[in-house]
C-alpha cells in the first residue's frame, strides 16, 4: 500500500510527507514518555474550569438548512475569557446526544450543520484568537498562535484552548441538560490534537473521533520539517531547548495514554502538514478501546481525497450510532 502511494502523490515539498516510514513502523511507533507531575497538572487544569460557571448565552440567527436551528454562543472560560461559537440543533427536537467539535488550525466561520451519528445538540467553540474568539492581543495565525506563551505550561495558549473544551461542555450541558451521560467530540487537525488532550481528563464525554490529530510525540516532531503550524515550533526549539519543558506537558500522545474515551482516529500515511509519525503515536497511545481509520493523505488533493471522505464519515455514522 505504502509504494503504491508514490505514482499518485507527486509533491513539491522539499521533504518528504511520509518522512520514510511506511504503514508497518508508523504502527510501531511507540508512546512518548510521561513527564513527571503530567497527571497532576491536567487534574488541576480540568478542575479549574470545571469550577468556573460558564454563563452561556445563546442568540439565534439564520440558518442554511430548514431542519437545523443555528445559535451564536458565547460562555466563559476558566480565567473569564468569553468564548465565542456556536451551537446548533434540530428544528422541533431535543435530542439526548451532544456534541463539541473542535476546529483545525485555520479556525471556523460557521458551525458544521452534517455531523456524525444521530441527531444533536452540538456547540463549536472557537480557539481563542480565532473568528468569533478574535481578540486584538491574540495571534489568528497557526504560526504565532502555536508559539504564543510556550514559555510555561501555565501560560501556554494551548492550556486555555483545552480548558474551554472543558468548559464548553459544561456550557452544552447547562443548554441542553437532556444531553448528559451522551456527549461526543470531534476534532480534526488541530482539534484533534486539542481533543486528545481534552478527552484524557474529560469524564463527560461518552465517544470520540480525532481526524490526523496535531501535538503527537513532540521527540518526533522535532525533528521533522512540515509545512504546518509544527515548523514554527521546530524552529523556535533550534534557537530556545528551553520550550521543550513546556511541550512535554502538551504532547496529545501523552494524553492518549490516560484516555479510556472510546476513539476512533484517522491517520494518514501521507501529510505535509502534520508529519504521520506524531499521527500514529497519538492512535497507538491510547489506553482505551479504539478503532483506526488508515487514510491514504491529508491535508492534500489528490484523486481519491472525496471518496476517502465519505468512507470515513460512513464509518463515523456507525462508531457514533453504537
Amino acid at each position: 500500500m505504502y509504494d503504491n502511494l508514490e505514482p499518485m502523490l507527486t509533491h513539491d515539498f522539499p521533504f518528504d510527507p511520509r518522512y520514510g516510514y511506511n504503514e508497518d513502523d508508523l504502527r510501531a511507533i511507540t508512546p512518548p514518555a510521561v513527564p513527571q507531575g503530567f497527571a497532576e497538572f491536567w487534574q488541576r487544569t480540568y478542575e479549574q474550569a470545571l469550577a468556573k460557571p460558564t454563563r452561556p448565552t445563546v442568540r439565534q440567527i439564520s440558518s442554511s438548512n430548514p431542519d437545523i436551528e443555528v445559535y451564536e454562543l458565547e460562555y466563559d472560560g476558566v480565567d473569564g475569557f468569553r468564548v465565542g461559537g456556536w451551537m446548533t440543533k434540530p428544528v422541533g427536537q431535543e435530542p439526548t446526544r451532544g456534541v463539541v467539535m473542535g476546529h483545525g488550525y485555520g479556525g471556523r466561520d460557521a458551525p458544521d450543520l452534517i455531523i456524525p451519528g444521530p441527531a444533536c445538540a452540538a456547540v463549536f467553540p472557537c480557539a481563542r484568537g480565532f473568528n468569533r474568539s478574535a481578540r486584538e492581543n491574540l495571534p489568528a495565525n497557526a504560526p504565532e498562535h502555536v508559539t504564543y506563551g510556550i514559555d510555561s505550561p501555565e501560560t501556554y495558549i494551548h492550556r486555555y484552548c483545552v480548558s474551554d473544551i472543558f468548559s464548553a461542555t459544561s456550557a452544552l450541558l447547562e443548554l441542553a441538560p437532556q444531553t448528559a451521560g451522551c456527549v461526543d467530540y470531534l476534532g480534526v487537525s488541530f482539534g484533534g490534537g486539542i481533543g486528545a488532550m481534552a478527552i484524557a481528563w474529560e469524564r463527560r464525554f461518552r465517544r470520540a473521533f480525532l481526524g490526523v490529530p496535531s501535538f503527537g510525540h513532540h521527540d518526533l516532531r522535532l525533528r521533522m520539517q512540515c509545512a504546518g503550524s509544527g515548523e514554527s515550533v521546530r524552529q523556535m526549539h533550534q534557537h530556545n531547548p528551553e520550550i521543550r519543558k513546556t511541550l512535554a506537558m502538551f504532547d496529545s500522545a501523552v494524553s492518549a495514554q490516560f484516555c479510556k474515551v472510546p476513539t476512533m482516529v484517522a491517520c494518514a500515511l501521507f501529510d505535509p502538514a502534520v508529519p504521520p509519525p506524531g499521527q500514529f503515536a497519538v492512535y497507538n497511545s491510547l489506553a482505551g478501546e479504539k478503532l483506526l481509520c488508515v487514510l491514504q493523505a491529508a491535508h492534500f488533493s489528490w484523486a481519491d481525497e472525496q471518496e476517502e471522505g465519505a468512507n470515513v464519515l460512513k464509518r463515523q455514522n456507525t462508531w457514533f450510532a453504537r
